[in-house]
């Protein structure tokens, strides 16, 4: 299930997205429009500055700015910075594996090949998506 953190900085970036000016997007404008707590907008907003996915600026004027072209902002990585690994299950996520200790063999589980397939699809997915496509009206 998609965390709050992540549906709302997915909503955050749209907005910024749709703004389209190369004019910083205030936080509080964002909260409002979108209806996210300010405060725990701030944090993700912050989360995404720090994995450079925005930029921002200080001062009357500031806010957050996309640092690319909204075509060039993969959901694979937006997803990885605010929800983690894509993976359901550690034993087939590709950045952050760990085998899992209840299975002797992964190879011969079933539960794993199923996994594999879950992951590719939504690799497929986010790989295939960009914030272009999300901020399109």
């Amino acid at each position: 299930m998609l965390s709050k953190k992540t549906k709302y900085g997915l909503k955050a970036l749209a907005f910024i997205a749709r703004s389209g000016d190369d004019v910083p997007v205030q936080v509080s404008a964002i909260a409002k429009n979108e209806q996210i707590p300010q405060k725990f907008l701030e944090s993700i907003l912050l989360t995404l500055r720090k994995a450079g996915v925005l930029g921002s600026k200080k001062g009357k004027h500031g806010g957050y700015y996309l640092r690319n072209e909204p075509s060039e902002i993969k959901m694979t990585d937006v997803m990885r910075v605010l929800e983690g690994p894509i993976a359901m299950v550690p034993c087939v996520s590709l950045n952050y594996y760990e085998k899992c200790d209840d299975c002797p063999d992964e190879h011969k589980c079933s539960v794993h090949k199923l996994m594999i397939e879950v992951r590719d699809s939504t690799l497929k997915v986010f790989r295939n998506t960009t914030l272009a496509d999300l901020s399109q009206v």
